[in-house]
């Protein structure tokens, strides 16, 4: 076993472009870390460099305490599983899934123990004679875990390994990978695109954008903390609710377009610098964060926001309301490459935009009676407001 460190890594092409820029990152043995970010963020090339499938321009690797920038793949004792499968469909399970050690000329008795060894933890022992066009997707993505696994590598590398399964399948693979790395207890890097498989998945999250790490922590602390708009805009589902906003001179209260909202004293504390005192921020609110202020109890004071709502969605245990309120619309950059759906070229860094009524989600308890087309009022818990600076994203914290 063994523990991985990146020290100041950067991948630099012939034609300038950074991929990957000064990474820091420790994986401790036994650890699941997750490198996560939209598209093209460079978490696939620092996977691509530790397994020195890329080359470095800069930085050092280290497995185990020990420098491998020098060495090849096959000398680095890690072991990589991949979002295609590449299985050989002439070959059955237990061909497939002792291969490599084949390759080393490994005594086949020794090869079939560890071979059925690894379909046992697996849950492939019934399917060792079968060919992989007998196998179900989930099943082939255990067989490709099963050759990473027979080799008892220093450390995992897995690439985006459930993306090709369908949703019922990624919700079912992602518990199985979990399971199996965490009885193996070998450190291992995840690169995934999917926020919800990183916070499910994770001992650790590192988010990663154009290149650079922005965030790396605990799962709950990176969603409790985002240390950026970005960060914040990505880690969530629904999304955040993020809006145009202006604090009052004494930095008691925020405006939401006509609504103003109390600041805690807490929050002021820990977050706001006095210079942001009668300027525009960004807010940002969680959706488990509204309540129907039917359901509450008391009056709220300034801790209410009145809306139209556009469309409720029935979960069963809970409901999702979409609403408008009469806020300026977000449109930071920041914001817009952590959304599918918005086009970030037409924006310069730093823009908002200034549409008057702004989109938001609200997550409520299933007993609520709210229906599309009222007007609803929601309790808003503003101790778990978030304060982003609008121009550079930054989450604003008071002075040290």
């Amino acid at each position: 076993m063994a523990t991985l460190k990146l020290s100041g890594v950067t991948k630099r092409y012939p034609n300038g472009f950074e991929a990957v820029t000064d990474l820091d990152l420790d994986v401790a043995d036994g650890e699941f870390m997750v490198l996560v970010g939209p598209s093209g963020c460079g978490k696939t090339t620092a996977l691509r460099m530790v397994a020195g499938l890329e080359d470095i321009t800069d930085g050092t690797i280290e497995v185990g305490g020990r420098v491998v920038n020098d060495l090849s793949p096959r000398d680095r004792d890690m072991a990589m599983v991949f979002q295609n499968y590449a299985l050989y469909p002439h070959m059955t399970v237990a061909q497939n899934i002792g291969f490599s050690l084949s390759l080393q000329k490994m005594p086949k008795a020794e090869l079939r123990t560890k071979v059925e060894e690894a379909a046992r933890v697996l849950g492939l022992t019934d399917h060792l004679d079968r060919k992989p066009a007998q196998l179900s997707g989930g099943q082939r993505q255990r067989v490709a875990m099963g050759r990473a696994i027979v080799r008892s590598p220093a450390a995992f590398l897995m690439d985006e390994p459930l993306s090709n399964l369908d949703a019922k399948l990624r919700v079912h693979m992602r518990a199985e990978v979990s399971r199996i790395q965490r009885r193996l207890a070998v450190a291992t890097l995840y690169v995934t695109h999917d926020q919800v498989e990183a916070m499910t998945m994770g001992d650790r999250v590192a988010v990663m954008r154009s290149g650079r790490l922005l965030q790396c922590g605990r799962p709950q602390e990176v969603y409790n903390s985002p240390a950026s708009l970005f960060v914040a805009a990505f880690i969530g589902s629904p999304a955040m609710n993020l809006y145009q906003g202006e604090m009052d001179q004494q930095g008691a209260t925020v405006q939401l377009g006509h609504q103003r909202l109390d600041l805690p004293a807490a929050l002021l504390d820990e977050r706001v610098n006095g210079p942001y005192r009668g300027r525009a921020v960004v807010v940002g609110i969680r959706p488990e964060h509204l309540a129907d202020a039917a359901e509450a109890s008391g009056d709220g004071g300034n801790r209410r926001l009145e809306g139209t709502v556009d469309l409720v969605e029935e979960l069963g245990s809970e409901k999702l309301v979409h609403f408008h309120i009469d806020a300026a619309r977000l449109s930071t950059t920041d914001a817009l490459l952590a959304s599918e759906d918005e086009e970030p070229e037409t924006l310069e860094a730093g823009e908002i935009g200034s549409a008057t009524a702004t989109a938001g989600v609200a997550r409520v308890s299933a007993d609520s009676h709210i229906a599309a087309d009222q007007r609803v009022v929601f309790t808003v818990d503003t101790e778990r407001l978030h304060l982003f600076d609008p121009e550079t994203g930054s989450t604003l914290r008071s002075a040290q």
